[in-house]
């Protein structure tokens, strides 16, 4: 993130602090973040006289975190509870509710068949699964006319989608705001913001794993684009929450602790190399390469210099620090999703199988695809875990304690 935003962000004069929730992307790895967000509700339901109400007044997500940060904003106006309905909304969740792959059901009966045809299936519809299934659920499960009404009374002041275009290689926030004339769009090398109102297709396209899941269409800049994950070309995570005002930042990461070795594929030896399933989790773990940390840290850094000046330039800036607190896994989500592999759908396990994406870290693609009770229910207790043992520094964010 440019210092520039930074520093901007934290001389600017706001009618009334906003505190914003910042959901990274992972698939099937964003469960850790509903078990977090439980867990938060739980600790502010808990405060003496506290008040129910949502406590973010800014969202952002991408990826499959976009999908949990506009659930939340269809849900603002039901205060605290909107984190158990989002809960409830992952315990329900099984795989072919989110995508289904379309190959004739004899090609399973031959290993090569079975390749072949995966690979002209790629050919032909430019990823390997359907994302239809995923379609309907979010028409079904989101309450997009609830995110107006959250905005009209000022529960929530933006929702803010990140994808990344195909066409132009640029990494595009779109921003769901209560007006389109207040709403003041940025521009920088390879990222832009537009006010758009946020549909199914934005979420699709913020969704859209490459190779996984196929590209959808926006249109920016009065032109039709092709769009994948948001998580592609995500070099700033934070920067969309500092332009729509956040004073307060809350973000919820979905990556790897940091264990180099768990980074040793088992089944890798200097002789034989590195197996499909390593490589496709490397190619996995690069796509939802997390920035986070290092956002984090310049955003320190920019502080403690500015603090570090004279008390009267400081005091001539009336420079506020943004707050930023981020939560990430404990454990290793990869490792965790290897013991919940044969949940995945058949024809699934007997796809990745066959290209050997399964063997060795192969627990790392699963991870993404998972969307099965076992591994769900896993990551949702780990994150009320996460939340429980950082229940100080979550309240001194969220109820200024």
């Amino acid at each position: 993130m440019s210092l520039a935003t930074i520093i901007y962000a934290g001389m600017r004069q706001y009618e009334r602090p906003s505190l914003a929730l910042v959901l990274m992307g992972g698939g099937a790895r964003t469960a850790y973040q509903v078990g977090v967000l439980r867990a938060v509700a739980g600790m502010l339901q808990s405060q003496p006289g506290a008040a129910r109400s949502f406590p973010f007044q800014i969202l952002v997500g991408s990826s499959a975190g976009a999908i949990n940060a506009t659930f939340l904003a269809g849900r603002a106006l039901d205060g605290l509870h909107a984190f158990a309905q989002l809960a409830e909304f992952w315990g329900r969740l099984r795989s072919t509710d989110v995508y289904q792959l379309n190959l004739p059901h004899w090609l399973r009966f031959s290993r090569v068949a079975l390749v072949l045809g995966l690979s002209r299936h790629l050919q032909v519809n430019g990823a390997l699964l359907d994302s239809t299934p995923l379609a309907a659920l979010l028409r079904e499960g989101i309450a997009f006319n609830g995110i107006d009404d959250a905005l009209r009374a000022r529960r929530i002041d933006a929702l803010a989608v990140t994808g990344s275009s195909y066409n132009t290689g640029v990494h595009w926030t779109f921003c769901h705001t209560a007006s389109r004339d207040a709403f003041q769009p940025w521009s920088h090398p390879g990222r832009r913001a537009e006010f758009q109102p946020l549909t199914v297709d934005h979420l699709l396209a913020s969704s859209a794993i490459p190779f996984l899941f196929p590209a959808t269409t926006l249109r920016v800049d009065g032109r039709e684009e092709h769009f994948g994950d948001g998580a592609m070309r995500q070099i700033t995570p934070l920067s969309p929450a500092m332009h729509l005002g956040a004073r307060k930042i809350l973000v919820i990461g979905v990556g790897e602790p940091e264990q180099p070795a768990l980074a040793i594929d088992p089944l890798s030896t200097p002789t034989r190399g590195p197996t499909l399933g390593s490589m496709a989790g490397h190619v996995m773990a690069s796509v939802f390469h997390d920035t986070l940390q290092a956002d984090v840290e310049q955003t320190r850094r920019v502080t403690e210099t500015i603090h570090s000046l004279p008390p009267e330039a400081v005091a001539a800036m009336r420079y506020q620090a943004i707050e930023v607190l981020a939560m990430e896994p404990s454990q290793s989500l990869d490792a965790l999703a290897q013991r919940y592999t044969t949940e995945l759908p058949v024809p699934i396990r007997e796809a990745l199988g066959a290209l050997g994406m399964l063997k060795g870290s192969g627990g790392t693609l699963a991870s993404y695809l998972l969307f099965e009770p076992g591994f769900v229910h896993s990551l949702i207790s780990l994150g009320e875990s996460d939340a429980a043992a950082r229940e100080a520094e979550l309240l001194a964010l969220l109820a200024g304690e």
